[in-house]
């Protein structure tokens, strides 16, 4: 439909609001029809970017905004950022040009209008193309002074932190002994890098479901955090690091006046990067910026109080007689599409316990649907014949059982130190994949919700360790996935004898050893 239709039924909407699922149903539309016409004749329509603007900025409710600012970044910046096209690409940071053009003009954004100023930028051709220079510049390191601060944005979430930050970390450690490094992201990340002393976090939250200009709210918060870190007399004894982060919407917002601002660019679409996964992405990165360095996989550093108590649990399960400890985890972020149903997840839990001595810790999860779920299906191997209990990870004693479900309650961190302490993980695409990569525990995931093989090879698991996958196409027909044969595939995968370790069929850069399939390696999440 055209954007002077959708421009009607707004000005109806807007002089009689108060119906939320007309405003929603309207902005999912425009929204949809950007993407309609996008795919359909490669034409960029800013009607409708400046449509769902306007959308989102004019309520004193927030909550009518953030229809349309949902709609807007679910289904057209989201889509555009996991296409990993050269296409997609500028079309990102046009589309985020216009949203933030638009939103400094309205009174809302004086501030953002301001500090983009004080950058030099005054219109959407300065926003844009710099965007543009950003992405497609080709970044060195001069070997000159080191620098004294490496300061690294966080990615938002916790899986691509561990996928591309550990990775970076390990290597300024080594190349830096000296400098002071410092993540800028979210508290919850203290659980999983805490334990590493050389590593100062800087809290900063980012509003994912929020409106418009609470998503900028988290730029306006790292700039405060940098006159701080990297107050103008330090810029050239500082590096600072965006691994492509949604602080700065994947690059389009500026951080710094200098030249000490490097960019990864994650979404990278050159044949070198066709066949990799994140952390391969982030090795190459290295290797290009500051020369040749040893290939590290993913790693984490749990606070040590968290990891001994997290031996202690398993160690107080294999002393009641458990052979095997697995890991479970059903999470799927923010996207429903990653999973699949309640009755998959129920036979599978059936089918691993059909195995004597065999414990599956599960993960509860966080927030009430998840812990709803989660209580759901513990109750339903309990009534099912097998033990079935519920722990939380601070609990003064420890869970004493050889065989069934055990539903553990725990942040983050926790979570991690567990994964760390168990035989095997399974679970869909999400952060705990990467953590138990990271942990060199024995890793399947279940990706679901996307048949893009760029995509699922992209953030795919990487360890020193076994990492496996099993696709299940939801897309096609959601409703007819074949519960047994998925449950077949992933036993499979489990029970099989893994090969020795095979040259991989793709030609890769020197830098990035084969992907390991052997036996386990010797855990250490504390490396």
């Amino acid at each position: 439909m055209e954007p002077s239709v959708y421009r009607e039924k707004w000005s109806a909407l807007k002089n009689a609001p108060g119906n939320e699922d007309a405003l929603s149903q309207l902005a999912r539309q425009i929204a949809f029809s950007f993407v309609d016409r996008y795919y359909q004749d490669g034409l960029y329509r800013a009607e409708y970017i400046d449509l769902l603007c306007e959308m989102a900025t004019s309520f004193s409710d927030t909550q009518f905004n953030n229809k349309a600012s949902s709609a807007l970044f679910e289904i057209i910046v989201e889509e555009l950022c996991d296409d990993y096209e050269e296409m997609p690409v500028e079309i990102y940071s046009r589309v985020m040009s216009q949203v933030i053009s638009y939103c400094r003009d309205v009174p809302e954004g004086v501030a953002l209008d301001r500090r983009l100023t004080d950058f030099g930028i005054s219109t959407f051709d300065d926003l844009y193309n710099r965007a543009n220079l950003v992405h497609s510049r080709r970044y060195t390191y001069g070997a000159g002074r080191p620098p004294e601060k490496i300061i690294l944005l966080s990615r938002v979430t916790i899986g691509a932190d561990v996928a591309i930050l550990s990775v970076m970390i390990q290597r300024f450690m080594k190349m830096f002994p000296d400098a002071e490094i410092v993540i800028i992201g979210n508290a919850k990340l203290e659980g999983i890098f805490g334990g590493n002393p050389r590593i100062q976090m800087r809290r900063l939250s980012y509003a994912r479901g929020g409106g418009l200009f609470e998503r900028f709210s988290s730029w306006h918060a790292a700039l405060d955090i940098l006159q701080t870190e990297m107050p103008p007399e330090t810029e050239q004894n500082v590096l600072l690091v965006d691994p492509d982060s949604r602080i700065s919407q994947l690059g389009v917002l500026p951080f710094t006046h200098s030249d000490n601002y490097l960019f990864f660019n994650s979404r990278k679409c050159d044949e070198s990067a066709k066949h990799s996964c994140m952390a391969e992405l982030a090795n190459s990165w290295m290797h290009d910026v500051f020369g040749a360095g040893d290939f590290c996989h993913p790693t984490i550093w749990v606070p040590s109080g968290v990891r001994l108590r997290a031996r202690r649990i398993t160690e107080s399960l294999r002393a009641a007689g458990c052979r095997r400890i697995i890991a479970v985890n059903f999470g799927f972020g923010t996207n429903p599409r990653k999973r699949l149903s309640d009755d998959f997840e129920i036979e599978l839990l059936r089918e691993i316990l059909k195995d004597p001595r065999t414990v599956v810790l599960l993960d509860r999860g966080f927030g009430r649907n998840e812990l709803l779920r989660s209580a759901s299906l513990i109750a339903d191997i309990g009534n099912r014949g097998f033990h079935a209990s519920v722990a939380c990870f601070e609990d003064s004693q420890y869970p004493r059982t050889s065989h069934g479900i055990i539903g553990i309650e725990c942040a983050i961190g926790e979570v991690a130190a567990l994964i760390a302490e168990c035989d095997e993980f399974i679970g869909y695409d999400s952060a705990c994949q990467h953590i138990a990569a990271a942990a060199q525990t024995p890793t399947l995931t279940i990706f679901a919700g996307s048949n893009n093989m760029d995509f699922i090879r992209r953030w795919s698991a990487c360890g020193d360790t076994q990492c496996k996958i099993v696709h299940v196409n939801t897309l096609a027909d959601p409703g007819h996935v074949d519960t047994d044969e998925v449950i077949a595939r992933i036993m499979e995968e489990r029970s099989g004898k893994a090969p020795g370790a095979v040259e991989p069929a793709h030609k890769i850069p020197e830098i990035k050893p084969p992907r390991r399939t052997g036996k386990q390696a010797k855990k250490a999440v504390d490396s």
